[in-house]
C-alpha cells in the first residue's frame, strides 16, 4: 500500500511504495516484498557460510498472494508467478493440494485458478471472523489437517457467496437509486459483512466501469473497500481523505483500497472522493471498451493454439489473456446453469462447433439474450481455453460478450 507521510517507528520500514521511494517495484504485493527480503537475508546467511531455507519452494505462496491481491503481472511479479505456478504444479504443499481438491480443480494451476478457486477459499475464513484458518491451512505439513481445514473453508466459501449475492443486490439497488453516471459508485448498508464488501465493490466496478466503494456499517462506524478502473488511482485518493480527516483511516494501491469511517463522515467523504476521482477522469467514459486481440473462425480454435498462448502467460491483472472475436456464428444450443451461468454451443457456416461458457451471464442481459436465441446469429468475443471433462480435453470459449449479427 501507499506509505503514509509519517513512517512507523521501526528498525527498517520495507515498502516500495514509501513516499520517499523512487524505485520500480511499487507493483509488488506484501508477500512478494517479504519474499525478496528473505532472499536478501538468505544471501547474507550464505556470505556468513550459514545455511538458509529453500526459498524457491515458497514461490507457490507468493504466486497465490500476488494473484489474489490483484497485483499487476508485470516485471518481477510476472517472474514470481510464472515460477510459483510451476512449484504449485508439483503438489507438494498439503494445504494447497487439499484446497485444490476441495475446489474440484481438475486442471493444472493457472492464474484463473489462483484468483477464482483458491484465493477466495483461503480468504473465506476471514470473511466470517475466522481469519487464521487460511494461514493454518497454508502452513500445515499434516495432510489430514489440511483436508479438514480445506473442507471447512470450502463450506465457508459457499456461505460467503450467498452473503455476497444478498449484499451485491442491495448495493446495486442503492447505487442505482443514487445514480450511476458520476465519477464514483458507492453504497453503504447496515450489517454488510466487511469480508464481502471488496468483492461487491469489484462487481459494481465491472457493471458500471467506474470506481466503486462499498461500506458495511456497524454501530457508529463503517468499514469499506473500493475497486478502481484503469487510469484512476483510488489508493492515493483514499489516503488523501484520511490525511484531510474525512476518514478514521484508509489506504491502498491504484486499483484497490480500504477505509474506515464514522457515520457522520460517510456522506462528506464520498462527496470528496467523487471530486478527487473526477479530477483523474473517472466517470468521463461510457461502458468499458472490449479490447480484441484478433479474429478467429471456430475451426482455428485448436488445442495447439491454446498451448501456444499459454506458453506466453501467465495472464492476469495488467497482462490480460488474448481475447478473440468469432464473427457471425449461430447459437445451436444454450443451457441455463443454476440460474447464474450459461453453457452455449455456436456453429459457423461450415457447421464447425465452438463450445462456450459464460460465467455470471444470467445476472445481466447477455445470458437471457443467448438463451432466447431461436438459432439467431451473433458476433461473440472471449478467451479460448482447454476444458477438461470426463477425461476429455476440448477447446472452450470463455465468453465475455456478444452482439447480434446484422443480416
Amino acid at each position: 500500500h501507499l506509505g503514509g507521510e509519517t513512517l512507523p517507528t521501526a528498525l527498517a520500514c520495507v515498502n516500495p511504495n514509501r513516499q520517499d521511494e523512487n524505485g520500480e517495484l511499487g507493483h509488488l504485493c506484501a508477500a512478494s516484498v517479504t519474499f525478496l527480503m528473505l532472499v536478501e537475508a538468505n544471501r547474507q546467511l550464505r556470505a556468513a557460510e550459514a545455511t538458509g531455507p529453500d526459498l524457491m519452494a515458497l514461490l507457490d505462496l507468493v504466486a497465490l498472494a500476488t494473484v489474489a491481491d490483484v497485483a499487476p503481472l508485470i516485471g518481477v511479479n510476472r517472474a514470481l508467478v510464472r515460477q510459483g505456478l510451476k512449484v504449485m504444479a508439483r503438489r507438494e504443499r498439503p494445504g494447497i493440494v487439499a484446497l485444490a481438491d476441495a475446489a474440484r480443480m481438475n486442471r493444472a494451476p493457472d492464474t484463473y485458478a489462483l484468483g477464482f478457486l483458491l484465493g477466495p477459499r483461503v480468504n473465506a475464513g476471514g470473511r466470517i471472523g475466522k481469519a487464521d484458518m487460511g494461514a493454518r491451512l497454508l502452513a500445515t505439513a499434516n495432510p489430514q489437517e489440511a483436508r479438514d481445514l480445506a473442507q471447512v473453508l470450502d463450506t465457508l466459501n459457499t456461505e460467503r457467496r450467498d452473503i455476497e449475492t444478498a449484499v451485491r443486490d442491495a448495493a446495486l439497488a442503492q447505487a442505482t437509486a443514487r445514480g450511476l453516471d458520476g465519477p464514483l459508485v458507492w453504497a453503504a448498508g447496515e450489517g454488510w459483512h466487511p469480508g464481502v464488501v471488496g468483492i461487491v465493490a469489484a462487481r459494481l466496478k465491472e457493471a458500471t466501469n467506474r470506481p466503486a466503494v462499498v461500506i458495511g456499517l456497524d454501530g457508529n462506524e463503517g468499514k469499506g473497500s473500493g475497486r478502481s478502473v484503469a487510469g484512476v488511482d483510488l489508493g492515493a485518493s483514499i489516503q488523501r481523505l484520511a490525511t484531510e480527516g474525512l476518514l478514521l483511516k484508509g489506504g491502498g494501491h491504484r486499483m484497490a483500497a480500504g477505509l474506515s469511517l464514522t457515520r457522520d463522515q460517510l456522506e462528506p467523504a464520498m462527496a470528496r472522493l467523487a471530486d478527487l476521482l473526477a479530477k483523474q477522469g473517472a466517470g468521463s467514459t461510457g461502458p468499458a471498451d472490449l479490447r480484441l486481440d484478433g479474429l478467429l473462425m471456430p475451426k482455428a480454435a485448436t488445442p495447439e493454439l491454446v498451448a501456444d498462448l499459454e506458453r506466453a502467460g501467465p495472464y492476469g491483472q495488467g497482462a490480460p489473456a488474448p481475447r478473440f472475436a468469432f464473427p457471425d456464428v449461430a447459437v445451436s444450443f444454450a443451457k441455463n446453469l443454476s440460474d447464474k451461468h450459461l453453457k452455449v454451443t455456436f456453429t459457423d457456416g461450415l457447421n464447425t462447433r465452438l463450445e462456450a461458457i459464460a460465467f455470471g451471464a444470467m445476472d445481466g442481459p447477455l445470458g437471457p439474450a443467448l438463451l432466447a436465441h431461436n438459432g439467431a446469429r451473433f458476433h461473440v468475443a472471449g478467451k479460448i481455453e482447454i476444458n477438461e471433462w470426463g477425461g476429455r480435453q476440448t477447446v472452450q470459449l470463455r465468453l465475455d460478450d456478444a452482439a447480434p449479427a446484422q443480416s
